[in-house]
């Protein structure tokens, strides 16, 4: 199982230096994936709890290929309404080459209102729009004499029942994001029914959880995967390892805009799994 990490890209603290340091501290821990997320237009809605600078995912994740070397670059989750395919699909395929083939597309349906007025986007279309983006998608990868013959791994956020149904006609993966382990386990049947009922293979499991260390142990039906202690958070990896779960995405992020002015605490948040996870010798920076 595979390890990742949703890093901000925005925020009153985030500017290129310190996505920098971030990607540098992902990689040299070594973590397996770096994602960042993604919004058009900062309305009040979006600001509340993205706030600007907002770093483009597509522009960030290109500059940070020629940083890195080694980790793979994502989207968690690309908001597939906002772009059009052949847009999309262009600028994912770029950045893919690029990189050396590290790209992983993670797209989402989005939940700003504000922001589809702002784009002037039907928000009660979002998810028709993205199912016309997905199929956009491969039609156009299929030419591989203008796109290349390498498949851009897309994953497909969404926790609802459509969006279980959307990774499974369209995705590589399906990503939830920040549930609880009951949830979780319960949404990893959901997907091989899905995948049943539809007549087709079931896509790999790629979470994202929380990674909210605490001192003493979190309990109740509400801890979120990868809040409490280093060794809940451990269990809960070995869970989902158990669970089938191809990669998890540790998100240290817990809402407030504030935390991306203080990042070390995030940081040494991923070091201390790091140093659970992996042998010391892979582990060449700390942050």
């Amino acid at each position: 199982m595979k390890i990742g990490v949703n890093v901000p890209n925005f925020g009153p603290g985030t500017d290129p230096g310190v996505l920098r340091d971030w990607a540098q501290t992902v990689e040299g821990l070594g973590f397996d994936l770096l994602m960042l997320s993604d919004h058009v237009a900062i309305t009040p809605d979006v600001a509340e709890r993205y706030p600007a600078p907002f770093y483009e995912p597509f522009t960030t994740l290109s500059w940070l290929a020629a940083l890195t070397t080694r980790v793979r670059l994502g989207t968690t989750v690309l908001i597939a309404p906002y772009r059009h395919p052949l847009l999309t699909a262009r600028m994912a395929a770029n950045l893919d080459a690029l990189s050396g083939g590290r790209l992983v597309l993670g797209v989402g349906v989005g939940w700003a209102r504000q922001e589809f007025a702002a784009l002037g986007i039907p928000f009660d279309r979002r998810g028709h729009l993205t199912d016309d983006v997905l199929r956009g998608l491969r039609e156009v990868w299929a030419d591989t004499a203008s796109y290349g013959d390498r498949r851009i791994p897309v994953w497909i956020g969404g926790n609802s029942d459509a969006g279980v149904r959307r990774a499974v006609r369209f995705g590589d993966a399906w990503h939830p994001l920040r549930c609880t382990m009951p949830w979780l386990r319960e949404g990893a049947d959901r997907l091989r029914a899905s995948a049943s009922e539809q007549g087709l293979p079931v896509p790999a499991f790629a979470p994202r959880i929380a990674l909210r260390p605490t001192p003493s142990p979190v309990h109740g039906p509400e801890r979120l995967a990868g809040e409490g202690t280093i060794d809940q958070i451990m269990d809960d990896l070995d869970g989902l390892r158990l669970l089938g779960a191809d990669t998890v995405v540790l998100d240290p992020y817990h809402g407030d805009p504030r935390e991306t002015s203080r990042p070390q605490p995030a940081r040494q948040a991923l070091a201390t799994v790091a140093a659970h996870l992996f042998p010391p010798s892979t582990t060449t920076e700390q942050p």
